[in-house]
């Protein structure tokens, strides 16, 4: 596996991935699918603003899995605060590549002197938990009902990670 810069031509297992969680999962709360000129929109608009999109490719250059993040809240004090998505191909869970993918954006954004990493994840998603719990993420609290999907009521759990230790921003 290796990680690299997501490229335009990415854009299609992207939209892929990203309609499969929409379609079949509560991690994301969105009910629209999108198509791959729309994540390559997102993946130029991320880019543009300093942010990466990585994605994990086998030795063939497919695409199996991603990952991003960007601003956690759109005011200037969270500025040294970003928040991270990370998402895999169905046909490549359980490879650790979403492992990978998360240690690879806790790398780039200690590089960029972020200081906290935030995850906002549905509370039923303990795989995703316990992941970011691995790689030292610790809770930092729970809005119960917050969302919707499906029909049912969604709880989201927050996890933070410090990325430095510095007193003073």
């Amino acid at each position: 596996m290796i990680i690299r810069n997501a490229k335009e031509r990415d854009g299609e297992v992207i939209a892929e991935i990203y309609n499969d969680a929409v379609l079949n999962t509560t991690a994301i709360w969105n009910e629209t699918t999108v198509d791959s000129l729309n994540r390559i929109k997102w993946i130029r608009d991320r880019q543009s603003a300093s942010f990466p999109v990585i994605v994990a490719v086998d030795e063939t250059d497919t695409v199996l899995g991603y990952a991003s993040y960007g601003d956690w809240r759109p005011w200037d004090g969270y500025r040294n605060t970003v928040e991270h998505s990370v998402y895999v191909h169905k046909s490549a869970r359980g490879r650790r590549i979403g492992t990978a993918l998360l240690q690879e954006l806790i790398r780039l954004a200690g590089e960029q002197g972020k200081h906290v990493m935030v995850a906002g994840i549905e509370s039923e998603n303990t795989p995703s938990i316990a992941l970011h719990k691995k790689l030292d993420f610790t809770e930092a609290g729970r809005m119960s009902e917050v969302g919707t999907k499906f029909g049912r009521w969604l709880d989201l759990t927050f996890l933070q990670l410090r990325l430095n230790t510095r007193d003073l921003p």
